[in-house]
């Protein structure tokens, strides 16, 4: 087991990309506590290596709350990844200044905070692991989502900037940004187009590897980063979409 012993605090982990890591790391022996606003689903109520907590992220106010909560809780922290966030879509004509700062609280003011909340326990622990959830749209992005890329690109730009500062530490700081991740978002989505089932497909032939990733895919990832095999690596951001922004287009 790759992370027997280690102690993670996973924000959002209850569903989509969160709760393919979660499931992962418990899987590979850690112990996990998952900070969201929702309760945690009943059938991870009932393991024995999960706990959850609900708490409003935006408040970086809290933030010292909840680590102190995990940290009783699970004896420490040596993980932490960073993957809560919220995602909509608004021109650049018609997003509002309040749109504008619930985006950026979530998806980028948050991780800085909750990180600086627990620096105290890393360097109690003698070291960590960040991890931030990106995205591809922190390189390019969609119609209408100023706002969305805007945090993902800022989040890329931070895991930078949080392995400089925290690397005589011994903390290091990695990012993934995924591409299309299976959720039940994104199947909603995929169920309105007027031909659902030719959606798919022209989905799956923007991915070299023939297939949309799964939570899982990103989990798999997440451990090799949370665990001391990845110990001298630190400031990157990981595409991982299945080869879908390596492929130039072609104009026919």
């Amino acid at each position: 087991m790759q992370l027997l012993g280690k102690r993670a605090l996973v924000t959002g982990g209850g569903e989509g990309i969160g709760r393919g890591i979660v499931g992962r790391f418990l899987e590979e022996g850690a112990l996990v506590a998952v900070v969201q606003r929702r309760p945690l689903a009943s059938e991870m109520q009932g393991h024995s290596s999960v706990f959850g907590i609900q708490a409003d992220l935006t408040d970086t106010k809290g933030l010292p709350v909840v680590v102190d909560h995990v940290v009783h809780r699970l004896g420490g922290v040596d993980i932490l990844v960073n993957n809560a966030g919220v995602m909509f879509e608004r021109s650049v004509a018609g997003i509002t200044p309040d749109e504008w700062d619930r985006m950026i609280a979530l998806n980028l003011r948050t991780p800085l905070f909750l990180t600086q909340a627990l620096l105290p326990q890393f360097r109690k622990a003698g070291g960590g692991s960040i991890i931030n959830i990106g995205s591809i749209e922190g390189i390019a992005a969609n119609p209408q989502h100023a706002a969305y890329a805007a945090s993902k690109a800022g989040i890329h730009g931070m895991t930078r900037a949080i392995a400089l500062d925290l690397g005589a530490d011994n903390i290091r700081c990695n990012a993934i940004a995924p591409g299309w991740i299976h959720s039940e978002l994104s199947e909603t989505y995929l169920a309105s187009q007027p031909t659902p089932a030719e959606a798919r497909d022209a989905l799956k032939r923007l991915h070299p590897v023939g297939r949309v990733g799964e939570p899982r895919d990103v989990g798999d990832l997440a451990v090799f980063l949370a665990g001391d095999n990845a110990g001298f690596l630190t400031g990157e951001v990981i595409t991982l979409d299945g080869g879908r922004t390596a492929r130039l287009p072609l104009p026919f």
